[in-house]
């Protein structure tokens, strides 16, 4: 399934996941540092949601509340609740 999120409060612009059984299949992202998000990409792709939601999120980005690692954390808990209500 497609799933697609607008970061807030980063470089990045846009993510898309292709997400099946909460296993990640393909990471896009739009935006930020290309070779970091590239790299963050490569690594959570086979990845269940729940274990990058625990291993990413509370991330931040020097003075900023949040980053883009703490933002896919984000946009993975957004797709499992809207999973779960089927909003």
């Amino acid at each position: 399934m497609k799933f697609e999120y607008n970061p807030r409060g980063v470089c990045s612009v846009h993510y898309v996941f292709d997400i099946e059984d909460d296993i990640i299949q393909d990471v896009q992202i739009t935006g930020g540092c290309n070779g970091n998000l590239k790299g963050i990409s490569r690594l959570i792709t086979g990845m269940n949601i729940n274990d990058v939601i625990e291993k990413l999120s509370g991330t931040t980005c020097g003075y900023k509340p949040t980053s883009c690692p703490d933002q896919i954390a984000r946009a993975l808990k957004q797709y499992s609740m809207h999973k779960q209500t089927g909003i």
